[in-house]
């Protein structure tokens, strides 16, 4: 234990794995929203449990985006400042991929707390918001392509391959079953002959 807290690069590699668990638990929650908005599970057990597991998974996205920043913040191996951490550009250390970085934690923050919300915010303030998630996942999987030092990992190439064509396939779906409502048709003026 003691040499485990003796490696100078413990809290890089802390940081590298709270990423890409970050970014993963990140994609799996969109995942399942896009599950439950397409009801591609018609058979689904329960919409409360679908929905719970996804703010479960969105939940703890942020916990280990926090544990992430953070573990950037101990680390000595790069050595980000607070204004590197939280200021997209400001890092000498990769600045445009820590800078996809930074936009995906805010980009999480604020559909987390539109959700925690949920009932205090207009319905269409929610949706907008919460329909970011996307770009979120995109800028998470662009921050993790150029920053991650693991992103060459066959692990890791086939995890995020496999959760962009899911999210593309998904994606499609709904967006090709959409049901639309109909439109009203207009009015026509009845002939008296």
């Amino acid at each position: 234990m003691t040499s485990l807290l003796a490696n100078e690069q413990l809290w890089w590699y802390v940081a590298r794995s709270g990423g890409i668990v970050a970014l993963l638990l990140t994609g799996s929650s969109v995942l399942l929203g896009l599950v439950m908005s397409t009801r591609i599970m018609k058979g689904a057990s329960s919409p409360q449990w679908l929905n719970g597991t996804h703010r479960w998974l969105g939940g703890l996205s942020v916990t280990f985006t926090g544990v992430h920043v953070l573990a950037l913040a101990l680390d000595s191996f790069v050595s980000f400042g607070v204004l590197d951490i939280l200021v997209p550009f400001a890092s000498s250390w990769k600045p445009g991929a820590v800078a996809w970085g930074i936009v995906t934690m805010y980009l999480l923050l604020a559909v987390q707390i539109t959700s925690m919300l949920g009932k205090r915010i207009p319905r269409t303030w929610w949706k907008r918001v919460h329909a970011t998630s996307f770009l979120l996942l995109w800028t998470g999987l662009v921050h993790g392509a150029t920053a991650g030092t693991d992103a060459s990992q066959p692990a890791y190439i086939v995890a995020t391959a496999a959760l962009t064509l899911l999210t593309v396939f998904l994606s499609a779906y709904r967006v090709l079953t959409k049901r639309h409502k109909p439109s009203p048709k207009p009015a026509t003026a009845s002939v008296v002959g």
